[in-house]
């Protein structure tokens, strides 16, 4: 990305978004501006209708809200409310002297027929994935005004015109910016014929066990989301597999509890690993994972339509032993001592917990049983084949 002055900065803001029309908000902390944003944002999205599958596109209003937008040392949250329930944020996480936009989540209404008209459902739906604004200086605008799309699920994003700084230092915004990669020139490379020589491979050195962090999220002065777990986050990237341990030691703990969805975002030195959970008002289950990889590999990887860690509401779900879970081609989640309970949260403790499969020794005894069994017959026959030849012996002619 580039980095331009006051002049470049001040012929931006006043050539190009005065020809734009989107949406200009600021969001203030004790009176103070903290973040700024400039945006157009158009949604596509498809929905099931009587028979037949619906298509809607719309823009984000400009008369959206701020409300739920707020600004912390190390992370910002932007979010911008419309229509019937309908709204639209961004997150923000500082990372040294630079941040980047971590989960971007869309939640719309399908029973406010203004938006959805024809909808058979009214449910309201929650879609989530990741931004591609990374690197931005500490102290500039982010400036971005080529458009990027965010697909998720049935549901299509278009950000364009984009100015947006979050960090706002001393509620001044910054005369410098730094401009995403999609508006910068593209400088012709001359072909190279060197051929790299391959780099031995080495095994490598197995991880001791992660340490079991205990995090919990507060909403209204309460507990309402409580995990523990020991985590470690398996990766490729570049063709080469790679394994790191959460450490739970001086992590930063943010999250957000709702009716429908609840979430837990753990930032270490090394990775921000954020979990969305959902309710289906009788079952929660882990539905989205997004985790980013910051020490020295720029690995960022988000799975929707996840359905682990699944167990009724007004419980806690519980595996003590190591899970191994394949979340895509690129990214293994594994756990140890795993305890977790987004909704229900009462007088901040667990619920009863529901175990798993692998802590289960119930699910044992079939299984001894039926080798049981299986042993039991093998002997039999084993014995009637030696009780058969000896009677052919017996009845031989001398």
């Amino acid at each position: 990305m580039y980095r331009f002055a006051a002049f470049a900065f001040l012929l931006f803001v006043g050539v190009v978004f005065h020809q734009s029309h989107g949406i200009e908000v600021n969001v203030t902390d004790k009176d103070k501006l903290c973040l700024y944003a400039k945006l157009q944002l158009n949604f596509t999205v498809s929905y099931e209708g009587n028979q037949t599958i619906h298509t809607n596109s719309f823009k984000l209003p400009e008369n959206a809200t701020t409300d739920g937008s707020e600004c912390h040392d190390n992370s910002s949250t932007l979010k911008l409310n419309f229509g019937a329930g309908h709204s639209w944020s961004i997150n923000f996480i500082k990372n040294g002297e630079s941040y980047h936009a971590g989960l971007v989540t869309f939640i719309y209404n399908l029973s406010d027929t203004s938006y959805f008209p024809g909808a058979s459902s009214n449910k309201t739906m929650n879609v989530s994935r990741n931004a591609s604004i990374t690197d931005v200086e500490l102290n500039t605008c982010y400036s971005c005004n080529s458009n990027e799309m965010i697909s998720a699920d049935q549901v299509n994003m278009t950000l364009s015109n984009v100015l947006i700084q979050a960090f706002v230092i001393n509620g001044s915004m910054s005369e410098n910016i730094t401009v995403c990669a999609a508006d910068q020139p593209v400088i012709p490379t001359s072909p190279s014929t060197t051929t790299a020589a391959p780099t031995p491979t080495t095994p490598p050195t197995p991880l001791p066990t992660p340490q079991t962090g205990n995090y919990s999220v507060e909403s209204n002065a309460s507990v309402c989301l409580l995990a523990n777990f020991g985590l470690r986050i398996g990766f490729k990237l570049n063709q080469k597999y790679h394994e790191m341990n959460f450490n739970p030691v001086g992590a930063n703990v943010f999250g957000s509890c709702g009716f429908d969805s609840s979430e837990l975002m753990l930032e270490s030195e090394e990775m921000i690993v954020t979990f969305t959970f959902f309710n289906d008002t009788k079952k929660f289950h882990l539905h989205t994972l997004n985790v980013t990889v910051n020490a020295g590999f720029g690995f960022n990887e988000v799975k929707t339509n996840l359905s682990l860690w699944e167990t009724n509401i007004g419980s806690s779900y519980m595996c003590n032993k190591e899970q191994n879970s394949t979340i895509t081609d690129q990214l293994s989640l594994y756990t140890f001592n795993l305890r977790v309970q987004p909704f229900g949260v009462q007088k901040g403790v667990f619920s009863t917990a529901y175990e798993c499969s692998l802590d289960d020794p119930s699910i044992l005894i079939p299984i001894i049983v039926g080798a049981a069994l299986a042993g039991l017959i093998l002997i039999v026959v084993i014995a009637y084949v030696i009780g058969r030849r000896k009677t052919h012996a017996g009845y031989q002619t001398l």
